[in-house]
């Protein structure tokens, strides 16, 4: 039987560890991923999810919510009051303020910034079998076949959509739109040549540089692809003044406490600070970084009004 001081001892050191523990700890956290599997976001999620859990100290769910262009998992993330949930956000969370007449919350006043990730952009894309081989060769025929062709997005609303229809607008050229679940749909919907035409996040389309089904035309960003050096920018490619590209970051309610905020921030800037986690982000064509909670605030409301601008110009408008 155990005596008395040495049971006493033992209680001691259990509420010794529980007075240690993390904040975390009991918790099951979730990274709402308003895309579906594959999509963009997905994969960038599920680079770090394993080893947040490790720093957290408790287990990390990686919850795909699609849905009307990523607003259904995001609308869930906003009403959120259990203080474990994030979603993972990109451009499309603050395009949807302004393409979405009606929108179930608001892209800033109902989420507060707390880890950015990094930049990451996307590619012009066509079929191999459409005979174009340049950007101005691709201008060239979709305006000698107004709205006869088509492309494909990850859904109305969506970063791919919106960035083909800014595209469109600053070239002159009209295409319909098919939107699908998401990227990887839209990748398929051109390998198979069933659309002419798609605005895919070089995350998601590096794999296919060699694929004979695929043509890269050009790149969405300001400068050109450390990924893809050898492809040009839009803007050099024959259509100035364009550019687009995204940020990726988790968000949580704005009902989450600031105490929780930073300690969040904290785990989660740690883990993305491990060079086996930048690895992952790199080989997928994403430019990890990291910032303050309050600079990544910063730029998410910027961001906001980049966005107005480039919708109003797309003339993109869901009703």
């Amino acid at each position: 039987m155990q005596s008395r001081p040495l049971r006493s001892a033992a209680v001691a050191l259990l509420l010794a560890a529980a007075a240690a523990s993390p904040a975390f700890a009991q918790k099951v956290f979730r990274i709402v991923v308003p895309f579906g599997p594959g999509a963009v976001q997905d994969t960038v999620a599920r680079t770090f999810s394993n080893e947040l859990a490790q720093a957290l100290g408790t287990s990390v769910i990686v919850e795909n919510r699609p849905g009307a262009g990523g607003t259904v998992g995001t609308a869930a993330v906003a009403k959120a009051t259990d203080n474990n949930t994030l979603v993972l956000a990109a451009a499309s969370h603050n395009l949807a303020g302004h393409l979405y007449s009606k929108l179930a919350y608001d892209p800033i006043k109902d989420f507060t910034a707390v880890s950015y990730i990094g930049n990451s952009g996307y590619v012009i894309a066509a079929p191999g079998n459409l005979g174009v081989n340049t950007l101005a060769d691709y201008v060239k025929l979709l305006k000698s076949k107004p709205g006869q062709m088509n492309y494909a997005s990850a859904g109305n609303g969506s970063a791919s959509h919106l960035g083909m229809a800014y595209f469109l607008a600053k070239a002159g050229a009209e295409m319909q739109h098919v939107p699908m679940k998401s990227t990887g749909d839209a990748v398929n919907e051109v390998l198979a040549g069933r659309v002419q035409g798609a605005v895919p996040a070089v995350i998601g389309i590096t794999g296919f540089r060699q694929d004979a089904r695929i043509k890269l035309l050009a790149y969405t960003g300001a400068q050109r692809s450390k990924f893809l050096p050898d492809l040009p920018t839009v803007a050099e490619a024959g259509v100035p003044g364009y550019k687009f590209d995204s940020w990726f970051g988790l968000l949580a309610p704005s009902t989450m406490p600031k105490a929780e905020v930073e300690r969040l921030h904290a785990a989660i800037n740690k883990v993305l600070q491990d060079p086996v986690v930048q690895e992952r982000l790199t080989r997928l064509g994403v430019e990890p970084g990291t910032m303050s909670a309050a600079d990544f605030e910063k730029l998410l409301r910027a961001d906001y009004d980049t966005a107005g601008v480039l919708v109003k110009a797309s003339g993109a408008r869901i009703e």
